[in-house]
């Protein structure tokens, strides 16, 4: 069986467009305009390494010790959000003259400015998946109403054809906006969890900076209270 050419799949995408009329071409657009944001999104995310957490550890083992300036070193390589927040309050902690709740206070602003920046036009995309189901059942109304329109007038020569054919083009258009509404859903979940999983991380990262003499020194052997306990023989 022969494939299709290109020339006759574009073909039938137009005469889709024309049978469904104003409603399938502003969904149309509105899928043009959703892939435009998630492209962009993907590449933003992909600048900002939005997934690399390897400097994380490195960065805090080396504050913990004592090395603050590798710390800064470390954190300076990376382009991720939480290294920004990071070095921010690292160099604030290092300041005694500035008191820890305004380094909070700093951390806390470039943090919120940096997820404010990757939430940026996310909003399109929810807009675009509420819409396009109920603009889509819009063309269904319509249609159906066009299709009885037609049903109507043709009196005592009822053809079931006009039905049936009003009503597949009216249930085009609510298939065109569901086509166009769950990928946008599935897409807007993913880049929404991938954002909210970064501010979390971020939070434990720099809470850490804050807590550092509750943290427990890795490369000390000497045992805590609690491990003299737990070795301690019973008696």
């Amino acid at each position: 069986m022969a494939s299709p050419s290109p020339d006759g799949a574009f073909g039938q995408v137009l005469e889709l467009i024309q049978t469904g009329g104003p409603v399938v071409v502003i969904l149309l657009g509105f899928s043009v305009v959703a892939l435009t944001v998630i492209l962009l999104k993907l590449y933003q995310f992909r600048t900002v390494r939005i997934g690399e957490r390897r400097f994380i550890g490195a960065a805090l083992a080396q504050y913990r010790a004592g090395r603050s300036g590798e710390a800064l070193a470390t954190l300076n390589g990376s382009r991720n959000p939480i290294a920004r927040a990071l070095e921010v309050a690292i160099r604030g902690v290092r300041q005694e003259r500035v008191g820890s709740d305004v380094v909070r206070e700093e951390v806390w602003r470039v943090g919120s400015d940096s997820l404010e920046a990757l939430r940026s036009h996310l909003r399109i995309l929810e807009v675009v998946a509420t819409l396009s189901p109920l603009l889509g059942l819009f063309g269904t109304v319509l249609g159906m109403i066009d299709a009885f329109q037609q049903l109507e007038g043709a009196g005592s020569q009822v053809n079931p054809a006009i039905l049936s054919g009003g009503i597949w083009v009216a249930l085009l258009t609510t298939a065109a906006g569901l086509a166009v509404a769950i990928p946008v859903v599935a897409v807007l979940n993913g880049l929404e969890r991938t954002v909210d999983r970064l501010g979390h991380d971020m939070e434990s990262a720099v809470t850490q900076v804050f807590t550092r003499e509750l943290a427990e020194p890795e490369d000390s052997h000497e045992p805590t209270p609690l491990r003299r306990a737990q070795v301690q023989p019973a008696e």
